[in-house]
């Protein structure tokens, strides 16, 4: 099975589908399994490297796409949106912690950045429908930081779904989200990947 790191500095394309004798491939694999304009939101089982353990999440974020790896060649396939340009973080974590209906709290370096719409949450908002983190939560920890503040999520905001607009975290459909959140145990595995022609983060 590819390691860690060759897994993040090889590239999504070629670590998903295909290894380096196949790099020439990869970007005409990885189009090959987009799907029809007017349902690309849809999650579906996809093909990917077979080598590619199960119960892991790779986020693609140039194509707005996270896998769930199934094992045998196969993930499943979800539409998201993630951090907008410069709030993005690539690198590996794992979920330490889950959570229905999450409370959220905006960030210092939030509040810093836009003050008239965050600070009057600064002691945070109830979970609920109006909560940005919607419906479930996969909080994203590292073994050096512990809690990154990083989340795969809910949305009261589907039509950002596709887009690159959040505060560095990773949203999905409510409907999505429930369905990964019952999919995913506490300890898996999460690859966010850098963007298309950022520098390897060296993770």
């Amino acid at each position: 099975m590819p390691s860690r790191r060759r897994l993040l500095s090889t590239g999504l394309a070629a670590a998903l589908f295909g290894g380096a004798a196949a790099a020439a491939r990869a970007q005409d694999a990885a189009l090959a399994l987009l799907p029809e304009p007017d349902d690309w939101r849809t999650p579906r089982v996809v093909p990917v490297q077979p080598t590619l353990a199960a119960n892991e999440i790779h986020v693609d974020p140039d194509r707005f796409f996270l896998y769930w790896t199934l094992g045998f060649g196969e993930a499943i396939r979800y539409a998201v949106g993630i951090g907008r340009p410069g709030l993005y973080e690539p690198g590996i974590f794992y979920v330490g912690a889950k959570k229905e209906w999450p409370s959220w709290t905006p960030t210092p370096s939030m509040i810093e950045r836009e003050p008239e719409k965050y600070a009057r949450w600064a002691d945070g908002m109830p979970g609920g429908p109006d909560n940005p983190l919607g419906a479930r939560a996969l909080y994203l920890f590292t073994p050096e930081r512990g809690d990154t503040f990083l989340r795969i999520h809910g949305t009261n905001a589907p039509e950002t779904i596709g887009t690159a607009v959040s505060n560095g975290c990773a949203r999905l459909l409510n409907e999505h989200i429930i369905d990964l959140y019952d999919r995913v145990p506490e300890g898996a595995a999460v690859y966010l990947y850098p963007k298309a022609g950022t520098a390897d983060y060296g993770a």
